[in-house]
């Protein structure tokens, strides 16, 4: 079920008409969550719904167990990680082995088609299985930590789990964080409904007016490469695709979040003006902040992080951006993006004091230049089609940006930069900031984004992280 769907909007409405009766006791509010997240989630494929309870029981029971039987923790803890790093293998990645096995035996003269004679490596993918499995995880990592006492109610349990305004795309929730909220009966007063409109209105329009307007731009370019030879077109393509994603991403997170607010919850802040940043340490500190602090904290620094000296923690940090660009896909399109992250990341720790007597417009010119560079690998197709569009932002023998063709999408790409713009400016300029804070500016703005959202949507598209 997709937020920027009719249906969805008809699952909220049914949603929030029993929420104030079923959220007055927990067992009713923790029932109730799970019932609506399960058919939240079952309207994409309702055979995936075991996967998650069966990933779900796994995690539960390992918590319990650590906590009855201590001595076997680590047991208990490695029994959660296989199910969770199982199910991922299987599902997301043994398509990407099998393709790969195939290529390499053929070049030795071998043709034994494990991908065409396997049924099992053309699984589909399940959606949302990278967020909740990395979910579930942190659930039972922190008890192994000791700190976090698990929870002896499953209903309790499987409510944050499988919590629907998150369950598919993030942000990632970690149980420290939510499971107590979900114990209390909070009363949502008018400011919060308010905030949570705003989210839920910024999100819509970044989504289906931003994102998928650009998209018509990005999707186009990258669909019939061959057809468009222009450096300059192709620099522009990958502003569009920067801003297609990051506004596609942040508008899902925003919803989220808004959500979370009306049931009376509240999650983290996922994106923070990423494309402000005038390095990248600041660009990863702003960018899924969920998912940048969860490899932080469970793998970067569970490895050994900067305690074991200055060569180790450069090591630390490749394995760390390596294993997530893994995460978003199976394809050595997303190794190659780890490892562009991975490089300049530590260039920047090599020559950080040198970098710091540099302007910050440079350094944000600088900076902007190595994450585009490292979305064309993300967004490509195979990594021969990233080289060769690479190639093409240099080659400026054409400065056609076909105008007629995509008239209509560059006014929303200019839309996009004005708003990015316009929260800069307002952190630079007090009068704007406080402009901004006026409630009756506010009611304008939220109605304007409704109107838009109504009058000026993209073509209907999934959102972008689903395949993550």
């Amino acid at each position: 079920m997709l937020f920027n769907s009719f249906i969805f909007i008809v699952f909220i409405a049914i949603f929030f008409l029993f929420w104030p009766i079923a959220k007055k006791k927990n067992n009713s509010r923790w029932i109730y969550l799970c019932i609506a997240s399960f058919i939240f989630y079952a309207w994409w494929d309702w055979r995936f719904l075991f996967l998650i309870i069966l990933s779900g029981l796994v995690d539960y029971a390992a918590g319990l167990l650590m906590q009855h039987v201590p001595n076997k923790r680590k047991v208990w803890l490695a029994l959660s990680l296989l199910m969770n790093i199982g199910a991922l293998s299987i599902f997301k990645y043994s398509s990407f082995v099998a393709k790969t096995l195939d290529a390499m035996l053929y070049k030795v003269g071998l043709e034994l088609h494990f991908y065409d004679n396997i049924p099992a490596f053309a699984l589909i993918l399940p959606v949302g299985i990278s967020f909740y499995t990395f979910q579930s995880m942190s659930y039972t990592i922190d008890i192994y930590k000791k700190q976090l006492k698990p929870t002896k109610n499953i209903f309790h349990f499987f409510s944050y789990l499988s919590m629907f305004p998150q369950l598919v795309a993030g942000p990632i929730i970690r149980a420290r964080d939510l499971l107590h909220q979900l114990t209390k009966n909070r009363k949502v007063s008018l400011l919060e409904f308010w905030h949570g409109l705003k989210l839920i209105a910024i999100g819509f329009f970044q989504k289906v007016v931003l994102a998928d307007n650009i998209g018509v731009l990005v999707n186009n370019a990258f669909n019939a490469n061959e057809s468009y030879q222009s450096g300059p077109f192709w620099w522009v393509v990958s502003i569009g695709f920067a801003l297609q994603i990051y506004f596609d991403f942040s508008g899902y997170s925003l919803i989220a979040r808004g959500l979370a607010k009306w049931m009376g919850y509240h999650f983290k802040m996922n994106f923070n003006h990423p494309y402000l940043s005038t390095s990248l340490k600041q660009f990863w500190q702003r960018w899924h902040i969920s998912l940048s602090t969860w490899f932080r904290d469970y793998v970067y620094i569970p490895l050994g992080g900067s305690k074991k000296g200055v060569g180790y923690s450069h090591l630390f940090m490749w394995i760390t951006m390596i294993v997530s660009g893994i995460w978003h896909g199976a394809a050595f399109t997303f190794i190659v993006w780890g490892a562009i992250h991975s490089f300049f990341l530590s260039f920047e720790r090599l020559f950080g004091k040198e970098l710091k007597k540099v302007p910050s417009f440079i350094g944000y010119l600088f900076t902007m230049f190595q994450v585009l560079i490292a979305w064309i690998f993300f967004r490509a197709e195979t990594t021969d089609e990233a080289l060769i569009i690479i190639t093409k932002l240099f080659d400026f023998s054409s400065f056609s940006l076909y105008w007629e063709q995509f008239e209509n999408v560059y006014y929303f790409l200019l839309i996009a930069l004005l708003f990015e713009f316009l929260y800069f400016l307002s952190l630079k300029v007090k009068a704007i900031n406080l402009m901004y804070k006026n409630s009756w500016i506010q009611v304008v703005e939220i109605a304007i984004l409704i109107t838009a959202c109504l009058f000026y949507r993209g073509p209907e598209q999934a959102f972008i992280y689903f395949q993550f």
